[in-house]
């Protein structure tokens, strides 16, 4: 996964991208600091502002991340098959030693 940076604007007027979120752009969104750290967002504390675009860029990214999510629970998970090799033998435990025979 890339990366999300936010823009930022410097003073005369140009476009450019920031260290990371403000923690205002954040709280729109409905995010806690550490809840986008594991997200794996960048967060800059010194910043104050609140831009529109990169309050959309978080709304994507979320639900993006809640779609994947909801398709990871649909799937079913497979169980690999166990090979002739790999099958239990009789009087052996997981790892390969003789049961004690009480």
């Amino acid at each position: 996964m890339e990366a999300l940076k936010p823009l930022v604007f410097k003073k005369g007027g140009k476009q450019r991208l920031g260290k990371g979120f403000s923690i205002d752009e954040l709280k729109k969104v409905g995010l806690k600091p550490k809840q986008a750290l594991k997200l794996g967002l960048p967060i800059d504390p010194r910043r104050k502002t609140v831009h529109e675009e990169n309050v959309e860029k978080l709304k994507k990214l979320l639900e993006t991340k809640q779609q994947e999510k909801v398709q990871k629970k649909l799937k079913p998970k497979e169980k690999p098959e166990q090979k002739a090799d790999q099958k239990k033998e009789k009087g052996k435990t997981k790892r390969g030693k003789k049961k004690n025979k009480t």
